[in-house]
């Protein structure tokens, strides 16, 4: 599962305010569309395209060294902080489980503070953004409902309910939105959700069209399950967010495991389109391609991350992305055919099924490409990701189904936490070859931002906010935020100066130490 056991949401406390530098202005008050600011962020990674690559080049290698803290905001929580900020209009956007917070981008003022009050069970506790269009900002909630938000007030404009939570499913992904669409899937894979990707209007929440992510009956697929009864339960969860191609209207979903997470022998077969890149129209929910990176999953080795779609410097249109298994693939976005697939963790006995006794199997169920996928630096032609190292022993149980609870068939047990790093990879987006990595003290889940400057910011668990020169490889800032890096990282433009914006205080992961403290929003200028 792309996230870790659910620790109990605090209460929301009082926010706090630092601010070390930085100049007050009034923020304009329409917020532009996603493709109107190209020096902001106005979507979860950047672009539709998702390669999370900025232009912006006033920080660079020769000054990174002088970066320093502008402002810093406490939000009062503590939790899962693993979203991606949006920035539009002078204003940084970043959620929580039940929150939602409009933050000035220079200041760290908070605007406003939009607080959702659930109506149904919440099976878990993380949300990882918003999508932003005309001025309103739309998120899920862990009960099933998609809410549009108003951006300049967070008065809530419409608020609709989509799925059954009581079944364990629930949103965490951050839609997109595109052409009146948005665009967000399901969640709860390892209680045995039956996984659907879906499209609403923008204007209202209806839905326009649903795809099952498990295949059942005369639907393309079905006959990958080979005991047919095993699909109502199968899994395949949308976890993070999605890419979108809009010259071709591709939409691309990254699909997680199957369920039961760990026997397979309840489930045979290759169990499409769990651990898969499914490809789909957006504009009807047409299945137009997919690829599977493994059949048949024992080892919960997702598809988590939205994939970045790449034009490489020697004119190669590639789809790429990176899986729990460990590996960064690259695939022909023409004929869908494999470039290559790399490691970029350590890679063990990744064939061994478990046992009863327990197996030991490098990535772990915690390790690999976790929910922030690869980001293109597009002048030295770089992939550039991160990957947790963390190996899990893997024992069998009984797989039985019961509503409401994990659907496991046995457990993954990390190894010890003083064992957990992380890596930061970069790989030749031709051919595939590894340039450069560098082992971060804590596993690395943060999402990388390359810039013009020559310089990719990126963080870990341990608390660490990083600024590498992106082409040797060699960390030239680095900051102790006191808490796990665990979200976006955003390089914007404001009034003609270049910030990057962090999130800090992820406590999802809390089997590891350093992922400590409560959330907060630092942001760093020179």
């Amino acid at each position: 599962m792309s996230r870790q056991s659910a620790p109990v949401l605090a209460a929301v406390a009082s926010v706090t305010l630092v601010v070390l530098t930085g100049c007050s202005r009034n923020a304009p008050s329409a917020v532009p569309s996603p493709t109107a600011v190209p020096a902001q962020w106005p979507m979860y990674n950047g672009t539709y395209q998702a390669d999370r690559w900025s232009a912006l080049d006033s920080i660079n290698t020769g000054n990174a060294k002088t970066l320093k803290v502008a402002c810093m905001i406490s939000l009062g929580e503590t939790g899962a902080f693993q979203a991606g900020p949006v920035i539009a209009g002078g204003t940084i956007y970043v959620t929580s489980a039940h929150n939602t917070y409009a933050i000035d981008d220079t200041t760290c003022k908070l605007k406003w503070k939009s607080t959702y009050v659930p109506t149904g069970p919440e099976p878990f506790n993380t949300n990882r953004g918003v999508a932003l269009d005309n001025g309103t900002l739309f998120r899920g909630t862990q009960d099933d409902h998609i809410l549009a938000i108003d951006a300049a007030t967070g008065a809530v404009k419409w608020n609709v309910k989509i799925a059954d939570s009581n079944a364990s499913m629930f949103l965490s992904a951050a839609p997109i939105v595109w052409n009146g669409k948005v665009f967000i899937g399901l969640a709860g894979a390892d209680w045995g959700i039956r996984g659907r990707m879906m499209a609403f209007d923008e204007t209202d929440g209806h839905q326009l069209w649903s795809f099952d992510l498990i295949p059942e009956g005369s639907e393309a697929g079905a006959q990958t399950w080979g005991k047919a009864s095993t699909a109502s339960t199968g899994g395949g969860s949308t976890w993070t967010s999605y890419s979108l191609d809009p010259a071709t209207g591709e939409l691309f979903v990254p699909v997680g495991n199957p369920a039961p997470d760990f026997s397979g022998d309840y489930r045979p077969g290759a169990n499409l389109y769990t651990d898969s890149l499914v490809v789909l129209d957006a504009n009807t929910g047409a299945l137009k391609w997919y690829y599977q990176t493994v059949p048949h999953d024992v080892h919960d080795y997702d598809v988590g991350a939205p994939p970045a779609l790449i034009t490489t410097k020697g004119g190669r249109d590639l789809v790429v992305f990176g899986g729990k298994n460990g590996y960064l693939y690259a695939l022909d976005r023409t004929t869908h055919a494999l470039v290559y697939k790399v490691p970029v963790t350590t890679i063990r006995n990744a064939n061994a099924a478990p046992t009863v006794a327990g197996v030991t199997v490098c990535p772990g169920w915690v390790g690999g490409v976790e929910w922030n996928g690869p980001a293109y630096d597009r002048p030295d032609n770089e992939l550039v990701v991160g990957a947790v190292d963390w190996c899990s022993t893997y024992q069998l149980a009984e797989a039985r189904f019961v509503a409401g609870k994990f659907f496991l068939g046995g457990a993954a047990i990390p190894g010890p936490w003083q064992n957990a790093h992380g890596w930061i990879t970069a790989v030749d987006a031709d051919t595939g070859k590894v340039d450069w990595k560098y082992k971060t003290k804590g596993p690395a889940v943060a999402a990388v931002a390359p810039t013009q400057g020559g310089v990719a910011f990126t963080g870990d668990l341990a608390g660490n906010f990083y600024a590498f020169d992106s082409k040797a490889g060699t960390p030239l800032y680095t900051y102790d935020t006191g808490g796990g890096v665990a979200g976006g990282i955003v390089a914007y433009q404001e009034s003609g100066k270049e910030y990057v914006v962090t999130t800090s205080g992820n406590v999802s992961r809390s089997i590891w130490p350093g992922a400590a403290g409560s959330m907060k929003v630092y942001v760093f200028s020179l």
